[in-house]
């Protein structure tokens, strides 16, 4: 799974920090009165800049912005996350398209967004099929082994390279979603998986033409390029966007099952529905996301919470009622006048909160807010910092270290005689795995069928329960969460009873989403919304280019341990419980350091929010 197909939010604040004038901190200014804690001499300022200096610009505040993930903004454009643009007012579209718009939305990605972490159902209808058979060695196809070694670790490639495609493709989709809209992420998204779904069915088709890989690219792509956009569906209703997003990321794990479902058509059939007849008819998915962009969606999203605010405030302005020109009617025309703009001004206003809500909604929803960030303990940490000065903290190097290992590495629970890397490879050889394990082969079909059935079940039904921890703990015990349900993975992955076994899968279909959210939750918490593009991009771009080492570890691990992989995945489990107790730890100490530095600067501006008028007055008439 994308580490980029798993955002918590849209849009929250960012921290902030309090700013001095540049004055202020000039060494040439000293103190007005002599005190060790004045700013300066404020009469060094010209009347006409001294009262604008002395209040607003040491303000701690938070700022309102929408996710970005443009991993690359333009320094002469200001970014998505500060000034969004573009979109439709929602009130201005009926309430009705809107909701099938939602809808189709969620089925899109459902049917599309990701279907190739199906792969575990998939890979018995690619064997059955003989796909990439010609590989085996003349002993093995004497011996008649239902897939060879060469064979597996071909197909196992055929999804990491699908795996990494996803992580690094969400750079490329972030930016042209942010600078395009989402109709142009779309169309590419639909052409995308068009192609790979030919390509698929061709390599099916004509036995000397091998498009497997490439074609399993194309549909990676197509389905990154309409899921991060999918998001932005949750703007059509912003009363209920917490609603819509966990939806539409359920719907992205339930799209694992595509493959699952086309699988029992196959094995109901027995066989007589081809692969290449499931793919050619899988264009008809494609092709109605690409009708329905011209005629069902907006061409450029709708408006987001902090647009629609910044209009609300403007239309809450009883004073725009009053115009200049008013002087030159009557008192009669004036309060005709005046009356139907306020009419108006309210109508505007009435329209506006039925879709983000009144007054009383607003303030819950953002004291619901600020209790989150309390919750956390170390919300803003490095909020307003440039992306290169927080890529060298130990919060970024930590997280990414952890994240690799998580997703990118060999790992305990993987103990089959051929090694697969952590998470998206239990996906990509949980039925080896568990032949080697348990030593039968019924019982590892019988395994591999329930985890088809328990991946994208489990991705759904994770959703509520990620909320409430996400909302309810402080990052430093989401993290201790975290490393506690990874090392019971690992150490039920190593023990070879049907029990372990199932909770094994329950485990980890539990912890894969709980993972990914947690992970943007502190991106978001930790960096901000502002430079989230560029930290998240950087994180999930490394995990996918470490993802294509997998076949070296691969044979590495066979040839040198004799196929053994539980040497190497302890130690890297053990990494992985190391670097994770070190994160925990070092969060935790951190806290108390942001916290106690976060209450001086809130001390600092309520000090110089409390200077008088008069006082800044006379200091400069001085």
């Amino acid at each position: 799974m994308s580490l980029v197909q798993r955002v918590t939010s849209i849009e929250g604040t960012d921290r902030e920090p309090p700013r001095l004038p540049e004055e202020w901190r000039s060494p040439s200014l000293t103190p007005a009165r002599g005190g060790p804690g004045n700013y300066g001499s404020v009469s060094a300022f010209p009347s006409s800049q001294r009262f604008s200096q002395l209040h607003g610009k040491g303000s701690s505040r938070s700022l309102r912005r929408v996710i970005s993930y443009d991993a690359l903004p333009r320094s002469q454009q200001p970014s998505q996350a500060t000034h969004p643009t573009g979109g439709v007012i929602p009130y201005k579209v009926p309430n009705g398209k809107r909701i099938v718009q939602v809808i189709f939305t969620v089925i899109s990605c459902w049917l599309a967004s990701g279907i190739v972490f199906g792969f575990a159902a998939l890979k018995p209808v690619l064997i059955s099929e003989g796909v990439y058979r010609e590989l085996c060695t003349p002993e093995e196809l004497i011996a008649g082994v239902e897939v060879c070694y060469e064979q597996d670790l071909r197909l196992n490639l055929f999804f990491a390279i699908a795996s990494t495609t996803c992580n690094v493709s969400a750079l490329p989709v972030g930016t042209i979603l942010d600078r395009y809209g989402p109709r142009v992420c779309a169309i590419i998204g639909s052409i995308a998986l068009a192609i790979g779904s030919v390509l698929m069915a061709y390599a099916f088709a004509v036995p000397r033409f091998d498009g497997y890989i490439v074609g399993n690219i194309f549909l990676a792509v197509g389905g990154t390029f309409l899921f991060v956009p999918s998001y932005s569906i949750a703007n059509a209703f912003p009363k209920y966007s917490g609603t819509i997003v966990a939806t539409v990321t359920g719907a992205f794990d339930a799209s694992a099952a595509v493959f699952l479902f086309y699988r029992l058509a196959y094995e109901s059939s027995n066989g007589s529905f081809t692969p290449e007849k499931f793919f050619f008819g899988y264009l008809i998915v494609p092709v109605v996301i690409l009708l329905a962009q011209f005629t069902l969606m907006t061409p450029d999203g709708y408006k987001t919470i902090p647009q629609l605010e910044a209009k609300l405030e403007k239309v809450e302005d009883s004073t725009n009622d009053v115009h200049d020109s008013d002087e030159e009617l009557s008192d009669t025309e004036v309060r005709q006048l005046r009356a139907r703009r306020r009419e108006h001004r309210e109508s505007k206003l009435a329209d506006l909160e039925s879709v983000v809500g009144d007054a009383e909604f607003r303030e819950a929803r953002e004291q619901k807010e600020e209790e989150r960030h309390a919750t956390s303990g170390v919300w803003g940490a490095l909020h307003g910092r440039p992306a290169h000065v927080q890529m060298l903290t130990p919060w970024f190097i930590l997280i990414t270290v952890i994240t690799v290992l998580q997703i990118l590495v060999p790992q305990l629970t993987l103990y089959t005689h051929r090694h697969r890397l952590r998470m998206n490879f239990f996906i990509a050889s949980i039925r080896t795995q568990y032949e080697y394990m348990l030593g039968s082969d019924s019982a590892a079909r019988t395994i591999n069928s329930f985890f088809d059935y328990a991946l994208p079940i489990g991705g759904v039904a994770a959703t509520p329960l990620i909320g409430v921890l996400l909302d309810n703990l402080s990052t430093a015990d989401m993290l201790t969460v975290l490393v506690c349900l990874t090392t019971a993975v690992g150490i039920l992955g190593s023990l070879p009873f049907y029990w372990a076994a199932y909770a094994n899968i329950v485990l980890f279909v539990l912890l894969r989403p709980l993972y990914y959210s947690a992970m943007s939750n502190f991106a978001t918490t930790i960096f901000g919304f502002a430079t989230f593009g560029k930290i998240y991009g950087t994180i999930i771009c490394l995990s996918g280019l470490v993802n294509l080492f997998q076949p070296a570890i691969d044979a590495l691990t066979y040839e040198a341990l004799d196929g053994n992989p539980i040497p190497v995945n302890l130690v890297l489990a053990a990494l992985g419980f190391i670097f994770g107790v070190i994160l925990v730890v070092y969060v935790r100490l951190r806290g108390r350091i942001v916290r106690k530095k976060q209450a001086r600067e809130d001390a600092q501006v309520e000090r110089m929010n409390m200077i008088p008028e008069s006082i800044a007055e006379s200091d400069f008439e001085e």
